[in-house]
């Protein structure tokens, strides 16, 4: 798969996470990767966003000026980026936190209420995994097992009790059927 993808939320929500969390699974199956962090200056609270290109060739550019798939946890980032987002490209967008339908019409949107579902399982703060897991099933993009093992090297020390609930989250996103 070679994909251009935009993860955008507010800062807190995981995420530039989110964003490592794809290329180092990419890295763990050959792919070329890249991640791309921005965020405001208050990073907790304020906006933040990362590009992540997943390719089977060399990339020329870390930059993702329109991406493929558009992962919008919130609506600000929706409102910013979605006009950015290719003629058939996907928007999958966190319907907990945004009220509103995309209006692109040459885009396919997906609304996965993420908040919801880690909030309502005992799993705040990890709508972000959610989001993934929806996004990872939607394309089929890696095996469990490459999950786990990406999971494994990004959460380490201290924060090594998380990576239970984010292999959870994960899996609700990836079980996730629109109504």
């Amino acid at each position: 798969m070679n994909a251009k993808m935009l993860i955008a939320g507010f800062g807190g929500q995981g995420v530039l996470f989110a964003g490592k969390f794809l290329v180092f699974a990419g890295m763990l199956i050959g792919k070329d990767i890249s991640w791309l962090p921005a965020y405001g200056p208050e990073m907790r609270g304020g906006t933040a966003n990362c590009s992540v290109i997943l390719s089977d060739e060399s990339i020329g550019s870390p930059i993702v000026d329109k991406p493929d798939i558009l992962i919008a946890l919130n609506l600000p980032s929706l409102d910013k980026f979605e006009d950015m987002v290719v003629s058939d490209g996907h928007i999958f967008i966190n319907s907990s936190l945004i009220n509103r339908l995309s209006h692109r019409i040459d885009a396919v949107s997906y609304y996965c209420p993420a908040t919801r579902i880690a909030d309502e399982n005992g799993l705040p703060g990890l709508a972000n995994m959610v989001m993934l897991g929806h996004v990872v099933a939607h394309y089929n993009l890696y095996p469990m097992e490459v999950l786990a093992e990406s999971m494994k090297k990004l959460i380490t020390g201290r924060k090594k009790e998380m990576y239970d609930k984010n292999m959870e989250a994960l899996k609700l996103g990836m079980k996730y059927q629109p109504l």
